[in-house]
């Protein structure tokens, strides 16, 4: 008991005094020809309910002054005993040998009982005989039945667990690989084009400021353009080759979104920044990194679609919560709707729900459009690139792993079915001597 968890000791317990009350209780209404030792025989059943974990081979003895005794509820026990000890004992060897030591001690027990009282030997000999392979043999073949079971078992999950961490490892490699030839063909053909532009936009400058003063900013913001476009290109590549998260550095803060704002009032757009917070610093990055891409994708949609349009930026952290909001009043001169393709507000409603938040968008009643984002600041979910065992990829063709119970049920089931097969007849057994114990 010391040894063993206290769950176990506690189940032991309780069963133990089952087992003694099933057995002393009925002894007052039908009182056998002995009661003093039909009352030991009952307190001997009982214990050989723990004994049967520690100790299976001595419980499997131990049934043979069970089934010899006048008490026919504990004999009614003896079935689960040697069944639940059977399986117990290692060496199938060992375990026959009990169990035809107990089958046979049973029945010399038995017949020696008889003799004294000088009645026919023979038919309490077969009458033994059929209790001891009812009662003892077939509920060992049972339960070893049943204990060959579980070494393959458990062989059948490591398999399916070593199969499925294969399956996982090639899904991985499979979407690294795929990954790798994005990132190749946007290197290929994006990072040439924007390269141009930069090296276009920098002489453009130059030009700018030796020829036409007045355009040199908007040659210098071309230029600036160009160049953030490229090292976003480079940190889109990273993630895509080095499957690790994006390197937020300070985006999301203040200063960030200012920088923002004032890229946009250098392209000419009316727009205002209104900070409810503190410093965005103490947040999770990819929240930050989810305000950065908001107002961006808010800034550029007003810069696009309503030129000329005041657009303001406001930004709130209540502490659990942050909140970004752009919002642009109707342009002054109407225009037809654009002909966008709306994969920017996707991807961004897809960024903002995996993060447990979510993104209103639309126009404003009095004209104009807002873009809104809510997103929790400790965002209780794994990182968009995280990649785990448990969370197999969805989009290349794999599903999620089976049960093991679903790829061993067939053997699961055979053992089982052959088990009780083998216990109907000792089932039957038990009913018949309960009913003729009431009936006598």
């Amino acid at each position: 008991m010391r040894t063993a968890p206290g769950r176990t000791v506690a189940n032991e317990v309780v069963l133990a005094c089952l087992v003694l009350l099933c057995s002393l209780a009925p002894l007052p209404l039908l009182p056998p020809a002995h009661p003093v030792p039909g009352v030991l025989v009952g307190v001997w059943a009982a214990l050989l309910v723990p004994a049967r974990r520690r100790y299976p081979a001595f419980a499997v003895l131990g049934c043979i002054p069970v089934l010899a005794g006048e008490n026919v509820w504990a004999t009614a026990v003896v079935p689960w005993v040697v069944w639940s000890a059977a399986r117990r004992i290692p060496s199938a060897r060992r375990a026959w040998t009990a169990v035809a030591a107990s089958a046979t001690g049973a029945v010399l027990l038995s017949v020696i009982a008889q003799a004294r009282s000088g009645l026919p030997t023979l038919p309490y000999v077969l009458t033994g005989a059929a209790v001891a392979a009812l009662f003892v043999v077939l509920p060992a073949l049972s339960g070893r039945v049943l204990g060959r079971r579980r070494p393959l078992r458990r062989l059948l999950q490591e398999r399916n667990a070593y199969l499925e961490q294969a399956r996982f490892l090639t899904d991985e490699a499979a979407r690294m690989e795929e990954r790798a030839r994005i990132a190749g063909e946007m290197h290929d053909l994006l990072g040439h084009r924007i390269g141009l532009i930069a090296v276009h936009a920098g002489a453009l400058q130059l030009a700018a400021e030796r020829q036409a003063p007045p355009l040199a900013p908007q040659a210098e913001l071309l230029h600036t353009t160009a160049g953030t476009a490229m090292d976003e290109l480079r940190g889109i590549l990273g993630v895509l080759r080095h499957r690790s998260a994006e390197d937020v550095g300070d985006r999301g803060t203040r200063e960030a979104l200012s920088a923002l704002v004032e890229d946009s009032r250098s392209a000419g757009v009316d727009v205002a920044l209104n900070w409810n917070a503190g410093e965005l610093t103490e947040p999770d990055p990819r929240i930050r990194q989810a305000v950065h891409r908001v107002t961006r994708e808010g800034l550029t949609n007003a810069l696009k679609h309503a030129p000329g349009a005041p657009v303001r930026v406001m930004f709130q952290d209540d502490g659990d919560s942050v909140v970004v909001t752009v919002a642009n009043d109707a342009p002054p001169t109407p225009r037809s709707p654009g002909e966008g393709s709306r994969s920017g507000l996707v991807g961004l409603q897809e960024r903002v729900r995996l993060l447990g938040g979510a993104l209103q968008a639309g126009h404003r009643p009095e004209g104009g459009f807002v873009l809104s984002a809510r997103m929790p600041s400790r965002p209780n979910v794994q990182p968009e690139y995280a990649t785990s065992p448990m969370r197999l990829s969805e989009g290349a063709g794999s599903r999620p792993p089976l049960s093991t119970e679903v790829l061993t049920w067939p053997r699961l089931l055979g053992g089982g079915c052959a088990a009780l097969l083998v216990l109907l007849p000792t089932i039957g057994g038990i009913v018949a001597l309960l009913i003729m114990a009431v009936l006598q």
